[in-house]
């Protein structure tokens, strides 16, 4: 197992690409600490993988925009599994907007959980990373931190930003043995996605499917085995980078 006796955290964990990877984790041999503010569906999520992996899932129900919040979640965590080697940040919403129908609370609410949230997390949990001299982060960015599509407003702003604060920490730190990656998903097959999908014509999905090169979306699979890959020590020369994983689609020049 790769990730034997390691203990990881991961946000946005009750759905999606964080209960992906946090399986995958629990899978590898990982104790893992399931965070997410949906306290039914995390509840369900963690009955679930306890029956399965007994001893080594925690659930903490936190929304990451709260600062005070987290930390007091993650100081629970700290003690539940005696230090933490690996955190995903996986936690995230879209906000796709006009720019000027974004008011203020609209703004922070994207910026506080999309970016702010990622650096309360790793702020909470950075000392006892050093302390150990050891400690691998991977934030979960978005195509979107490459590529603006328009009526996207403002998360791809959050989304550059959660790119810049993962290579200005993994550099940062590089000495004292922290890693800080983060991976870039494209059109992955998430719930959330697939409502966008569910609201365009046959016509239009088929297009969407078109301008991908391999000729499919994505699978949340591929996502959390890239970030298996950079929390482990095969990627322990990998720090301060991004991940783009849409399966060649922001390298095409559409005509």
């Amino acid at each position: 197992m790769r990730l034997q006796g390691q203990r990881a955290v991961v946000t946005g964990a009750a759905s999606c690409i964080g209960l992906t990877t946090a399986e995958c984790f629990l899978t590898e041999g990982a104790s893992v600490a399931l965070l997410d503010q949906d306290d039914a569906a995390l509840a369900r999520t963690g009955d679930r993988l306890a029956r399965t992996y007994p001893g080594r899932v925690h659930v903490e129900t936190v929304d990451v925009a709260d600062n005070d919040a987290v930390r007091t979640a993650l100081a629970g965590v700290l003690d539940a599994l005696g230090g933490v080697d690996i955190l995903i940040n996986a936690a995230g919403i879209n906000v796709f907007a006009d720019p000027l129908a974004v008011n203020a609370e609209l703004w922070q609410r994207c910026m506080s959980i999309n970016l702010e949230g990622a650096w309360h997390c790793i702020q909470a949990l950075l000392p006892s990373m050093l302390s150990q001299s050891r400690g691998h982060v991977v934030n979960i960015a978005s195509v979107h931190g490459h590529r603006i599509i328009p009526g996207a407003f403002p998360y791809p702003v959050a989304k550059h930003g959660l790119i810049g604060l993962t290579r200005s920490l993994g550099i940062e730190y590089a000495a004292r043995g922290i890693r800080v990656n983060s991976i870039s998903p494209g059109l992955i097959k998430t719930p959330s996605a697939q409502a966008w999908l569910d609201g365009l014509s046959e016509a239009e999905r088929q297009q969407q499917v078109e301008l991908l090169p391999c000729k499919r979306f994505g699978e949340a699979s591929e996502v959390a085995a890239t970030a298996l890959f950079l929390a482990g020590d095969e990627a322990r020369f990998i720090n301060a980078t991004d991940i783009l994983i849409d399966g060649g689609r922001s390298q095409v020049y559409h005509l």
